[in-house]
């Protein structure tokens, strides 16, 4: 192990990780929680946001201990967030008011849709580089504002604070003392102008969010405060913060135009750098402000979002109880030759890019009385790596360099099978880093590079290292029937949930 160390809070949507990394970008230690997930209703998704606190600080322990350091052995803290997720609370207590909204939550949908047929949606999407969905932070803040008129009431008076999971949890850090988000964070809210770098007076009248209750937004690469010694142990500075797909892209080294990484966690995302000016997406994808955003000028990505990627398999182990464990999906897929016939759309929470469609739902198609566990175990892993395809070639489509090769990483990034499906129906190479950790360590690098830890993006690209590189095995033309195929499937998805 190398001194000096960072301490990556990785809080993420079912779990909250903590992993200290050292100079050379190795991980000495990692502290991992689970959390409840609360569904109050079809299509509500909520966490509790002490429950999150607590984990995290769990994980932090936990982590320390492994690495063998105390917190006062760190150099800095880098924090990486499930995004677009909302908490509010009581500026004076620092209690939370409500459960936070997690962005997989799909009450916002009328909201949503009034705003877009009064008109709105081309004006909010040239700011903020956004569709009116509700994936989207903004509205709801703007559920929470209607449904307690004394909530609303007192943000206007400035008692309440309102931000995504990385303001909570520096809040906390900082023992109250400070109230702040990074520009990565912020861009998805629906009330951040990308192309001026700041809160948008006119979105928040939109969407009626006072502005009293929004933090401080900052680059990802700048003192957002330090750690409490009375909360923490240890006054530490928190140099470090990106939403965690914007940090995956940044640990993978997406430092250039035309570099794009694919996470596979809860849902998939796939990002690429886009440089340094906003891309006006025809084809439903998503524009936001980068990690990178700041010290050398602005930085923009675009993105397309599965809402459902790892949670598929989850729902397959947990609900239908196809397998015992996650990891035994790649074999009970390998058990088959083929899918039998069988195509999953995986539309639990709606369909993000390129549909939009907050009203479709799952389906499972084509089944016969010879569909087998297999089938369907391997349909899966297709409904993921085709969604990922899919994505790729609209993206490629618009980008100003088009992507040659895949980088990949989360959980799901360790299945051999899986990585061979996203090269076949991408048509690029899939390259998979020794480390897949790669959204905590993007927090590590931003965190370390700002605590000069690390000199340049160039020395943190250098500890980047392969573990395995995944070649297309598909001819054009058979991987362009399957993606067609695909396409047969979710079209029957769609539109399908009614209010």
């Amino acid at each position: 192990m190398q001194p000096p160390f960072i301490l990556a809070i990785d809080q993420g949507t079912t779990s909250s990780r903590a992993l200290i990394v050292d100079a050379a970008g190795e991980v000495a230690g990692l502290g991992q929680q689970s959390f409840t997930q609360h569904f109050p209703q079809p299509g509500w998704v909520e966490h509790d946001p002490e429950e999150i606190w607590t984990t995290t600080v769990e994980s932090i322990g936990i982590a320390l201990a492994q690495a063998g350091l105390a917190v006062s052995e760190l150099t800095a803290v880098g924090v990486t967030n499930q995004r677009e997720t909302v908490v509010v609370w009581d500026r004076r207590t620092g209690e939370p008011l409500h459960n936070a909204i997690v962005w997989q939550d799909r009450r916002t949908a009328a909201i949503c849709e009034g705003l877009r047929a009064a008109g709105h949606e081309d004006a909010v999407t040239a700011a903020t580089g956004l569709k009116l969905d509700p994936y989207f932070s903004g509205t709801k803040l703007t559920w929470l504002l209607q449904s307690q008129p004394d909530l609303r009431r007192r943000a206007e008076a400035g008692e309440v604070a309102a931000g995504t999971i990385d303001s909570w949890l520096v809040w906390k850090l900082t023992g109250g003392q400070r109230h702040v988000t990074d520009f990565t964070n912020a861009s998805r809210t629906l009330l951040f102008n990308i192309n001026r770098g700041r809160w948008d007076d006119a979105l928040c009248d939109l969407l009626q969010v006072p502005r009293a209750m929004l933090p401080q937004a900052q680059p990802s690469r700048s003192l957002f405060g330090a750690t409490s010694e009375h909360v923490f142990g240890a006054r530490l500075p928190i140099t470090g913060i990106a939403g965690d797909q914007q940090s995956a892209l940044f640990g993978q080294g997406g430092f250039e135009s035309g570099i794009a990484k694919n996470t596979y966690g809860t849902g998939t995302f796939l990002l690429a750098n886009a440089g340094v000016r906003p891309v006006r997406s025809e084809a439903g994808l998503l524009s936001s402000i980068g990690a990178g955003a700041g010290p050398t000028g602005p930085e923009y990505v675009l993105e397309g979002s599965v809402f459902v990627g790892g949670a598929l398999v989850q729902w397959l182990r947990d609900e239908l109880r196809l397998v015992s464990r996650s990891e035994e999906i790649e074999a009970a897929a390998e058990s088959v030759p083929d899918n039998g016939g069988v195509s999953i759309v995986p539309a639990f929470a709606g369909l993000g890019a390129p549909d939009w469609d907050p009203h479709a739902r799952g389906a499972i198609l084509g089944l016969t009385r010879g569909t087998t566990a297999g089938h369907i175990a391997r349909a899966a892993l297709e409904a993921i790596a085709l969604s990922s395809a899919e994505l790729l070639d609209v993206m490629n489509r618009e980008l100003p360099e088009t992507v040659a090769e895949l980088r990949v990483d989360g959980g799901a990034a360790r299945n051999n099978l899986l990585m061979q499906l996203q090269a076949d129906f991408a048509g690029v190479p899939v390259e998979r880093p020794v480390n897949t950790e790669t959204t905590a360590l993007g927090a590590a690098y931003l965190a370390g590079l700002e605590a000069g830890v690390w000199a340049s993006t160039a020395e943190v690209e250098s500890l980047r290292q392969v573990d395995r590189v995944f070649e297309p095995r598909l001819s054009s033309a058979e991987r362009h029937s399957r993606l067609a195929q695909w396409r047969r499937a979710v079209e029957r998805t769609l539109d399908w949930a009614t209010e």
